[in-house]
């Protein structure tokens, strides 16, 4: 008896074609985390900006528009310095994410320290990381990095600085004992240190391990931008100071590099603050009244904080940008596996 073929072929369930996973919940929960936290920032930012405008604004009439450009591109200039210092380590870790990517990740990730405690900013970045195609663990191993690597450069930064800060505020005296550290974070530094750092935090991730180890090329680039960051703000500072019509010369300068480093180290620490609000502005008044006299130090101080706002608020919405025309020109990174 012969088979009717045609019939079993019928009889046959076809082949449907493969359905896109769904999105799952956890990726709905942490998108919708993601923005709300950004959201949450910029509106503590210009919440800051709009309570403090009062103090502000009677000292920004007396310095002149060029001095606030002067020193707002100061203080950008600082902000780029510190993330290629971070883009420099990220980079090392896996295939190079280009500047426009790793911009969007950290300048945006930082806006997280607008709130009270600094976790909020290294989760952004390592959701950023996540969501433009990286690990976690390479994204959060970068950012350890960057951390001991601009606490090390503000350490040898703010030693221009520290004895007059103490001389002229001996609450501050405690900030001698910071200095216990710096031992500590160069070793931290050393490269083979921080490459067998990163094997074991890649293994406890189960994520694949760095193909080859961090190199002493990278550590030092990195520490040098983190230093050009403080030469920057402290430039910044002693661009404002000049203001006050008190003759600066390059000793002055020097110590404005280490004011700026010594307040955003301590600034760093008192990480329950949001930006280390208050902490930082009491450092430079500390430090500068001597030089310019305790009000116009308070109202730079004020007014330094005001242009740091604006700068980060600014570096971010760019590098946002940044971040949407690499992935529309070079189209998603795909550098990290295990990731899509």
């Amino acid at each position: 008896m012969s088979r009717d073929v045609s019939s079993d072929a019928v009889a046959q369930p076809e082949a449907s074609p493969p359905e896109k996973p769904a999105t799952s919940t956890r990726s709905r929960i942490l998108n919708v985390v993601r923005i709300v936290l950004v959201v949450a920032v910029v509106v503590v930012a210009f919440a800051y900006l709009r309570a403090n405008w009062a103090e502000v604004q009677p000292r920004l009439a007396e310095i002149s528009p060029w001095t606030i450009l002067m020193s707002l591109a100061a203080v950008t200039a600082g902000i780029l310095c510190g993330t290629m210092s971070w883009q420099v380590l990220v980079d090392d870790l896996g295939k190079p994410i280009g500047v426009g990517r790793g911009a969007q990740i950290f300048l945006v990730g930082q806006l997280g320290k607008y709130l009270p405690g600094s976790v909020w900013a290294y989760v952004l970045q390592l959701e950023l990381g996540r969501r433009a195609g990286l690990a976690r663990a390479r994204v959060f191993a970068a950012t350890v990095f960057s951390l001991a690597v601009a606490i090390g450069a503000s350490l040898v930064a703010s030693a221009l600085a520290v004895p007059e800060v103490v001389r002229e505020q001996p609450d501050l005296s405690w900030m001698r004992w910071l200095y216990l550290l710096l031992p500590v974070v160069l070793v931290l530094l050393h490269p083979k240190v921080l490459t067998a750092a990163a094997r074991v935090g890649f293994k406890i991730l189960r994520r694949p391990r760095p193909d080859h180890p961090v190199s002493y090329r990278t550590v030092i680039t990195s520490f040098g931008w983190a230093l050009g960051s403080y030469v920057c703000y402290g430039t910044h500072m002693w661009n404002l100071a000049r203001s006050s019509g008190v003759s600066l010369g390059f000793d002055d300068w020097l110590l404005c590099v280490g004011v700026m480093a010594a307040a955003m180290l301590v600034g760093v620490f008192a990480f329950l603050l949001p930006s280390g609000a208050g902490v930082r502005e009491l450092v430079i008044v500390a430090a500068l009244s001597p030089v310019v006299g305790v009000g116009a130090a308070a109202a730079y101080a004020a007014v330094s904080r005001l242009l740091f706002t604006i700068a980060d608020l600014g570096s971010a919405g760019i590098s946002a940008g940044m971040g949407i025309l690499a992935t529309r020109r070079l189209g998603h990174y795909h550098g990290d596996p295990g990731i899509d």
